[in-house]
């Protein structure tokens, strides 16, 4: 039986082969390693993306949509951005009520009141001294990928206390009325209330982007600029009743007013019929009386007129002899006395 050389035992013993195989496995994962090391910032850029790459932390290039070519990390680092047509929503949470303050406003009685810090979160006084609630979301562009990036977290907080203030600026330079409709009575008439809110939007806008050039100017850019702004506004929960019953008792009064104002003009319509009718009747009464009189006084008018003229010499004489003997058949009885004589006297003697 021959003898196996010493050596050879130990170069294929089991232990040996499997170290060998575990090497194999680990430079094969280090290799893999390494490739995925040297191509980890080769990327598709999508297209509603660009890139900004950094080398060594220095601002270096800004690739648009497609494939990036760039040196791995420590070398360069890619940072992805919206692209430059994209608009991005940010609702602004610092001109909402704070959960706290909702909470305090449940729980607060007239003995325990809330503090004034809580009372006032989330309410903008107007220039009239009014109160409203206002819900603004922000849509913005990134402008300028190297301020956005230098910016990083710092631009978010920074466009949130911008809106905030030239949101309070703007409603402490306008009336209640102005921002929403909280009192229709008073602006029924008004054809320019509808255009003033709507531009409480544009004058945001702009008040926003005015500070936002001015932080450009100064060279603290955020890289960002407003496109547009959805405002909705509201009053607060505790002067929606009061405003309610402003609103009901408004309604009711003029409701009153215009069947005060319908009663009135029935009345005078009423009225000027009755008027209408008794001045026609007064018309018609007055013209029949005039016309009898006329009839009466016409044989009257005719004799003076004769009379007067000396038409007729003989018409009194002529009128006497017509005109008694019907006055005396209307007589019981006639006692004729001579004017020339004047020794006989009719007395009145005693009735039986």
């Amino acid at each position: 039986m021959s003898e196996v050389p010493r050596g050879t035992n130990s170069l294929n013993s089991p232990w040996i082969q499997a170290g060998r195989l575990a090497f194999f496995a680990l430079y094969a994962v280090t290799v893999l390693a390494a490739l995925a090391w040297a191509f980890s910032n080769v990327r598709q850029i999508d297209p509603q993306n660009r890139a900004v790459v950094m080398h060594f932390g220095a601002l270096d290039r800004i690739q648009n949509a497609g494939l990036l070519l760039a040196w791995p990390q420590p070398f360069e680092q890619v940072v992805l951005l919206p692209a430059a047509d994209r608009v991005i929503e940010r609702r602004v949470e610092n001109l909402l009520r704070s959960p706290a303050a909702i909470q305090a406003d449940r729980v607060a009685t007239f003995a325990t009141p809330i503090s004034d810090a809580l009372a006032g979160s989330g309410y903008l006084l107007t220039g009239d001294a009014g109160v409203v609630q206002l819900d603004v979301r922000v849509f913005y562009k990134v402008t300028d990928p190297y301020d956005f990036v230098l910016q990083g977290d710092h631009v978010l907080p920074a466009l949130d206390r911008l809106v905030t203030r030239s949101a309070v600026a703007l409603t402490a330079a306008r009336d209640l009325d102005t921002i929403l409709v909280a009192r229709p009575e008073l602006i029924g008439a008004d054809n320019q209330a509808a255009e003033r809110r709507e531009r409480l939007r544009g004058d945001l806008v702009q008040g926003i982007n005015q500070r936002l050039a001015e932080l450009k100017a100064s060279g603290q850019g955020i890289g960002i600029e407003v496109a547009r702004v959805d405002v909705q506004s509201s009053l607060p929960e505790p002067a929606v009743g009061a405003f309610n019953a402003v609103l009901t008792a408004s309604q009711q009064a003029d409701k009153a007013v215009a069947n005060a104002r319908t009663d009135a003009e029935k009345i005078t319509q009423t009225a000027n019929e009755l008027a209408d009718r008794t001045l026609q009747v007064a018309h018609a009464q007055a013209g029949e009386r005039l016309a009898k009189a006329s009839a009466d006084t016409a044989t009257v008018l005719s004799l003076a007129q004769a009379r007067q003229h000396g038409t007729d010499p003989q018409m009194l004489l002529r009128l006497y002899r017509e005109r008694i003997p019907k006055i005396l058949g209307q007589a019981g009885s006639v006692t004729t006395v001579d004017p020339k004589d004047d020794s006989r006297l009719i007395i009145q003697g005693a009735s039986k």
